[in-house]
């Protein structure tokens, strides 16, 4: 709803914001719906089409430090966009953060096909704990606990956990 809510109030029509954002309309129209669960890169790249912070789509809230945003292990706020991914936000409160930082961790699925995604801007990933299968653009690489790997976006990725255990890393968005 508030999606819809800040995309109106912008005066901008589906078609304008699903150009900007990269998404065909009707992608738009089920994220704005609630038919289905809004990729994370789609609410970063929205909330810059739409001139507000991330926070205030995902929280309704607006950011409001600027000179440090401290989150305690464990304790930043958690975004759970699909059931195979949880997000720990680690700048939501940060006031123009230049990069979106994330503790991602991955379910393991029992299914093989996976979901690929592309956004605009660059990626890094550090993994932190349990086995990731990474595809960019059709490239397949497994990484492990201290393996990280910087790539661009806008190329086709798509991840999922192995061995049957969650996988958690750090994620920044740029």
């Amino acid at each position: 709803m508030r999606l819809r809510g800040l995309r109106e109030d912008m005066e901008m029509t589906p078609q304008e914001v699903a150009d900007r954002c990269g998404v065909s309309v009707a992608d738009l129209e089920r994220y704005e719906s609630g038919e289905c669960d809004i990729p994370m890169n789609f609410l970063c790249n929205a909330a810059s089409v739409l001139g507000v912070e991330p926070l205030e789509l995902f929280a309704g809230d607006a950011p409001n430090m600027s000179s440090y945003w401290l989150v305690r292990k464990g304790k930043g706020p958690v975004i759970e966009r699909q059931k195979a991914y949880k997000y720990q936000a680690l700048a939501m409160g940060f006031k123009h953060a230049k990069a979106s930082p994330f503790i991602v961790t991955v379910d393991p699925k029992m299914e093989d096909e996976m979901h690929l995604n592309s956004h605009d801007g660059q990626e890094f990933n550090l993994v932190l704990k349990g086995s990731l299968f990474l595809s960019i653009a059709g490239k397949e690489i497994v990484l492990n606990p201290g393996d990280s790997v910087y790539f661009d976006a806008t190329q086709p990725h798509g991840m999922r956990a192995l061995n049957g255990e969650p996988a958690r890393f750090l994620a920044i968005i740029i």
